[in-house]
């Protein structure tokens, strides 16, 4: 069984592991992508904040706590995981829904059992959306790595490790 979250110095968007990949990222519930991460989503590959955008006018689907899985390359998908209620914070604190990333990450871990993939990511709900990576760290567990599914957490500042925000 996978015990431990595998901690990296890089880019969640060149995942370091053979086999197949799913890069996994929180986006809001607005239909907005500008911001943060998606940013380098967008200069690998066009088809994740189509499918995105789409999904959204669409609303097939579109809520709180659900997934779109887009393949970008043989081997690579993007989980587009719908995390964040709205993107600013207000009077119902940061954007941030644990509940609904847990949910994402459950139907995720469906995803990539089916794939045999490893899924990589960056500390999800910890930017933008203004959650705490104490929070978020539990629910990958539960939901992944008692899956024993191959979780790779990527970093760019100079230490990383579990407890880092």
């Amino acid at each position: 069984m996978t015990t431990e979250v595998h901690y990296l110095q890089g880019d969640a968007t060149n995942p370091m592991a053979k086999g197949n990949k799913v890069v996994a990222h929180v986006c809001n519930d607005l239909g907005g992508w500008g911001k943060g991460f998606v940013l380098a989503l967008s200069r690998h590959w066009p088809q994740p904040e189509r499918a995105y955008r789409d999904w959204y006018r669409s609303r097939d689907g579109f809520a709180l706590g659900e997934i779109q899985l887009v393949p970008v390359r043989p081997y690579l998908w993007v989980a587009n995981m719908i995390g964040q209620r709205g993107t600013r914070r207000g009077s119902n604190g940061p954007p941030v829904r644990y509940p609904a990333i847990e949910s994402c990450l459950e139907k995720l871990a469906t995803e990539a059992l089916r794939l045999d993939a490893s899924v990589h990511m960056p500390r999800i709900g910890c930017g933008l959306a203004g959650g705490t990576w104490d929070r978020v760290e539990p629910i990958v567990r539960r939901t992944l790595l008692e899956q024993d599914i191959e979780v790779y957490v990527y970093d760019h500042g100079a230490s990383a490790g579990p407890t880092d925000s």
